[in-house]
C-alpha cells in the first residue's frame, strides 16, 4: 500500500511539473494570449518593411493589447508586406486610425501600434488602414550614423 502511495505523489509530481512547462512554453512562445475566446475581426495594411514583426504579435493602442498579428505576406505587384490585423470585436477604431511597427524597447519584440483617428465610420472586417508607418532597423540608423560621420571627416579635411 505504501508504494502504490509513493507512486501516486511521484505521478501527481510529473504532471505537476509538465503543466509548469507547457505554460512556460506557451508563455514564451508569445501563445498564452492567443487562446482567447474573443471574437476577432481582420484588418489589412501595408508595410514598405516590417523589420522582426511575426504573425501573433501583439497590436496595442495605448499600451493596451486590442488584437494580435494574423498573417502576414508578400505582395508580389507592390513589394510591399500585406500583415493582417486580427482586431478584438469590443474595441471599434476609426476609419482613418494609423498603424506603425513599434519595438519593445531597444532590442525587444517588434508589436504593432495602433492611434486612433477623428473619424465617425468605424472600421470593419476587411477594411484597410492606409496610413502606416515601417519599422525602423537598427541597422539602417547604423549606417546612416557612420556614413554621416564619414562624410563630416571629410569635409574637415578639405
Amino acid at each position: 500500500m505504501e508504494r502504490k502511495s509513493f507512486d501516486v505523489w511521484v505521478g501527481l509530481f510529473v504532471l505537476l511539473g509538465a503543466a509548469a512547462l507547457m505554460f512556460l512554453a506557451m508563455k514564451v512562445g508569445n501563445m498564452s494570449s492567443t487562446l482567447s475566446f474573443d471574437t476577432t475581426y481582420p484588418v489589412m495594411t501595408r508595410f514598405d518593411n516590417i523589420g522582426g514583426l511575426k504573425p501573433r504579435a501583439p497590436v496595442k493602442s495605448a499600451g493596451v493589447v486590442v488584437g494580435r498579428v494574423g498573417e502576414i505576406r508578400f505582395d508580389d505587384k507592390t513589394f510591399q508586406a500585406q500583415v493582417t490585423l486580427n482586431l478584438e470585436s469590443r474595441f471599434k477604431f476609426p476609419k482613418d486610425s494609423s498603424a506603425k511597427i513599434l519595438t519593445s524597447g531597444l532590442l525587444g519584440e517588434q508589436y504593432i501600434g495602433l492611434e486612433a483617428g477623428g473619424d465617425t465610420v468605424n472600421l470593419a472586417a476587411g477594411d484597410r488602414i492606409s496610413m502606416t508607418q515601417s519599422a525602423i532597423v537598427l541597422e539602417n540608423l547604423i549606417s546612416q550614423f557612420l556614413f554621416s560621420k564619414v562624410a563630416e571627416g571629410k569635409e574637415g579635411n578639405q
